[in-house]
């Protein structure tokens, strides 16, 4: 990951190893994985995808939460339950709804999280309580170029006890897709 106030394509090529094509996958559309090891339950992923949209526009459409249902399919209710704008430090509480559908049955999860904003760069999302023994994400936003590098790394343990493989595969599978379904909807957004 590459992480600078404003960097330009050259400097972001250089960044990158000349065997590492991560860079260029990301400017041809590509969404890139990077798994990590996390624990014997539960899995991590680190996903980065490029939208050719300037951060600040970008920013705008993500910190609309209740939005969220559009840019991961998934959700099914994404709800502020609580903010300040006189006490930013707090940050905002959200609720969320997942249901996904497995082979042969359809798992439903919903998780409370404490949402705390670096403006236009970073948002970290930290569970209160829910359906997972735990679960925090993090959404970085860099400039390249004209257009935005949108980071999201998550790691997550869900209460029922299923193999970290599982876990693993489950987001290496979903997670392009929503990245993909999210720079739809936020380019969308962008030219309506």
């Amino acid at each position: 990951m590459v992480a600078a106030d404003n960097i330009s394509l050259s400097e972001l090529s250089r960044a990158f190893a000349p065997e590492d094509s991560a860079f260029f996958k990301l400017l041809q559309g590509e969404v890139v994985l990077k798994p990590r090891a996390y624990n014997a339950l539960g899995g991590a992923i680190t996903a980065q995808m490029y939208l050719p949209i300037a951060r600040s526009l970008v920013w705008q459409q993500i910190t609309d939460y209740t939005r969220w249902v559009q840019f991961f399919p998934d959700i099914v209710r994404s709800e502020i339950l609580e903010s300040n704008p006189l006490r930013p430090h707090r940050g905002h509480r959200l609720y969320q709804a997942a249901r996904k559908n497995f082979l042969v049955f359809t798992a439903q999860v919903e998780i409370h999280l404490r949402v705390f904003e670096n403006l236009q760069r970073q948002i970290r999302f930290r569970m209160e309580r829910g359906s997972f023994d735990d679960f925090s994400a993090e959404l970085t936003l860099d400039d390249c170029g004209d257009g935005t590098i949108l980071t999201y790394s998550v790691e997550a343990t869900p209460l029922i006890p299923v193999p970290s493989l599982l876990i693993e595969q489950a987001m290496r599978h979903d997670l392009p897709g929503n990245m993909r379904q999210m720079r739809q909807v936020i380019c969308a957004g962008v030219s309506s």
